[in-house]
């Protein structure tokens, strides 16, 4: 079973080959990302391995069937960077579901935390010998209220963590049956804009819920809110963020994500500079902390990506079903 992996990171490499030894898979790494102007790499291979950032269009898995992939495996949990109606009896696409619900809710409020006492403004303070701590204050997550919109196996362990807090947890769209054996209460959304002093995102990305976060649903928030996403960036229409922003309706945000990220996350642009003039924009605000997906990121969750990922191949190599196949609707 020969593998194509595009984007392929130095850390990736490392992690997956560790865990091919027990597969024995023939991997080969490719550092472009799957476009249709790489797509000829896959020649001679059986399948395709993916990240969040290859957009797999209907050209693109026209090629990749053409030149003989039977699997795209996606080593990610989301999807709606590939067209699945067009991969329809052509080839199969699985995913990973689930790596490490913990390592994004850790995160998550890692972010909150972070924004709230401003500590990366005073880690730089501090680096340059400034000590003091005008206009760093915060408050109190104690007694505050949460809204936790999108609460899968992410949001229910952000829950349990703000439970922690002895914050006032509202969740939306949510297992009824977690919330009753929590502390947690459920709330619609105009509830959750309306009463929360922070609101965390963990949903996927679907037509339903694009842009679930506009001018409208900013208006019914609390002046001051903060707001976190490590869910996905279309979540949020920027523009209306940053007009929230520049009005101090949003007091505060924590993007993990963003929607228009494929350019520029997981890439070191250091020597260049940013033609996105919306994330410049967002860059410039000293109450927006931007970090490039990595909520994911720690080592139980790349061993469980790994893990998935190989036994996706692995059944799919065997003829067996595939538990995390992607079917379009």
């Amino acid at each position: 079973m020969k593998i194509a992996f595009f984007d392929a990171k130095p850390y990736e490499k490392i992690f997956f080959n560790d865990g091919n030894s027990t597969f024995g898979f023939d991997i080969e790494y490719f550092e472009s990302r799957l476009t249709l102007n790489s797509s000829y790499l896959a020649k001679g291979y059986d399948v395709v391995c993916i990240f969040v950032n290859d957009e797999i269009t209907k050209d693109i898995i026209d090629d990749l069937y053409k030149l003989g992939v039977g699997l795209i495996a996606l080593r990610c949990a989301g999807y709606n960077n590939v067209d699945i109606k067009s991969a329809n009896k052509k080839i199969k696409i699985v995913r990973v579901p689930h790596y490490s619900p913990h390592a994004v809710a850790e995160y998550s409020v890692g972010m909150m935390l972070c924004l709230n006492r401003k500590i990366h403004h005073a880690y730089i303070r501090t680096k340059e010998n400034n000590f003091g701590i005008d206009n760093l204050i915060g408050f109190d997550m104690y007694g505050k209220t949460v809204g936790i919109i999108g609460c899968g196996q992410i949001g229910s362990a952000v829950a349990k963590i703000l439970n922690g807090f002895g914050m006032r947890v509202l969740c939306y769209d949510i297992d009824k049956l977690f919330v009753e054996k929590s502390e947690c209460l459920y709330a619609n959304l105009s509830t959750i804009y309306k009463e929360s002093d922070i609101i965390t995102l963990h949903c996927q990305s679907t037509a339903e819920n694009l842009h679930m976060i506009d001018s409208n649903a900013i208006a019914q928030m609390k002046d001051n809110v903060m707001l976190i996403n490590t869910g996905r960036g279309a979540l949020i229409d920027t523009a209306a963020l940053i007009v929230a922003l520049k009005s101090k309706k949003i007091g505060y945000a924590g993007l993990d994500v963003y929607e228009e990220e494929g350019k520029y996350f997981y890439e070191d642009l250091s020597s260049s500079f940013i033609l996105d003039d919306v994330l410049a924009r967002l860059q410039t605000f000293p109450n927006v902390l931007i970090t490039s997906h990595q909520a994911f990121f720690t080592k139980e969750a790349m061993c469980n990506i790994v893990n998935a990922t190989l036994e996706n191949i692995k059944a799919y190599s065997d003829g067996k079903p595939l538990t995390n196949e992607v079917i379009a609707n």
